[in-house]
């Protein structure tokens, strides 16, 4: 890494998470994140209001921390970069806002950049540059996506995506009627380890020979969860709630790592990447691994820090942007909730 590659400070906010990081090149010299999942916990889910109140509460101090960690004053940072979308609108707000007041009092460019396409960046702080192509499998709360992507800053192309309910959501829905805390695939992945994985046929979504071969559905799943365990509830029977954890765990990543291998190899790649927040899941990394292994193909995740939502993930896609010679955002750039992903960089509005 050279002393001379430009400081860039990213900002996200898509969702629950306040995240301020800071990027030299491909080099990691801050993540700072403030979160309120305490807050929307008692209510089972994110409640787009709370959230973006606590960015507007945290935005500063996670600045600050951030700067700290990296031994940095603001008068260093060379670029800006913030998430654009997409994610909750109101959130969204807050991080474009707080980012192109910086960008204006430093003087600095400002990039509004795409979530899906930073997520897939992010793994460059980890393990070095991105193969060309690659192919992206991101799981997270609001996205199961299938992603091929030739070249990060230019060009991402979407196989795939979900239909219904995302990979995360399930977690959550199924987590809580197993009475288990909310996130919930921690609670979900934590209790899977003492059940048996093939204690319960549950069934696998879009598997089906003329079913959409890269899409996602997991409406279905969960819905097969809460009627077993209503099933047993209503025989008077005890749930056994480590085996339908593991059991609905497994059949969540054997649909999401058959169609992410499946897609390395009808395009001709050989690395998959694979982030989002369940990206984090242990049985999704080992099963891909193991799968992958099987088929020549080799599975980068980063560590689970960088899978959920974070700054870093925005300042390395900003990082990358700038080293690409991309065009920065005009300064009226939006907070698009429903950005697609073939959007990289957010365009102003005017």
């Amino acid at each position: 890494m050279t002393a001379d590659q430009p400081i860039v400070l990213g900002f996200e906010t898509s969702c629950d998470e306040t995240g301020v990081g800071i990027v030299r090149g491909i080099e990691l010299l801050a993540d700072a994140v403030a979160t309120s999942v305490d807050e929307h916990a008692r209510f089972g889910g994110v409640v787009p209001e709370v959230a973006s109140r606590a960015h507007l509460d945290a935005m500063v101090p996670t600045v600050h921390r951030a700067l700290d960690q990296a031994g940095l004053k603001l008068s260093d940072i060379d670029a800006i970069a913030v998430t654009s979308g997409p994610g909750l609108a109101g959130a969204l707000l807050v991080g474009v806002a707080a980012a192109k007041a910086y960008a204006l009092a430093l003087g600095k460019p400002i990039y509004g950049v795409n979530h899906l396409a930073a997520h897939v960046c992010v793994d460059q702080l980890e393990h070095g540059p991105l193969p060309q192509p690659a192919m992206a499998l991101l799981v997270s709360g609001g996205h199961s996506s299938l992603l091929l992507v030739p070249d990060v800053a230019t060009d991402v192309r979407p196989l795939g995506n979900t239909i219904d309910d995302a990979a995360g959501e399930a977690f959550d829905k199924v987590a809580r009627v197993l009475g288990l805390g909310f996130p919930g695939g921690p609670h979900v992945d934590r209790a899977a380890r003492d059940g048996d994985p093939a204690a319960i046929a549950f069934p696998r979504g879009l598997t089906g020979p003329r079913d959409a071969p890269y899409d996602f559905s997991f409406s279905g799943l969960k819905t097969a969860v809460a009627r077993w365990i209503e099933a047993r509830e209503r025989a008077g029977e005890p749930v056994p709630v480590a085996d339908v954890a593991a059991s609905f765990q497994e059949a969540v990543v054997d649909v999401l790592t058959r169609k992410a291998l499946r897609a390395c190899k009808e395009n001709g790649v050989d690395h998959l990447l694979i982030g989002g927040g369940v990206a984090a899941n242990s049985r999704l990394r080992a099963l891909a691994t193991e799968r992958a292994e099987a088929m020549g193909i080799r599975v980068r995740v980063p560590r689970p820090g960088l899978c959920t939502d974070n700054g870093a993930m925005v300042a390395a896609l900003g990082a990358q942007l700038v080293a690409s010679g991309v065009e920065p955002s005009a300064l009226d750039l939006p907070a698009d909730s429903s950005m697609p992903v073939t959007e990289i960089v957010a365009q102003g509005l005017s």
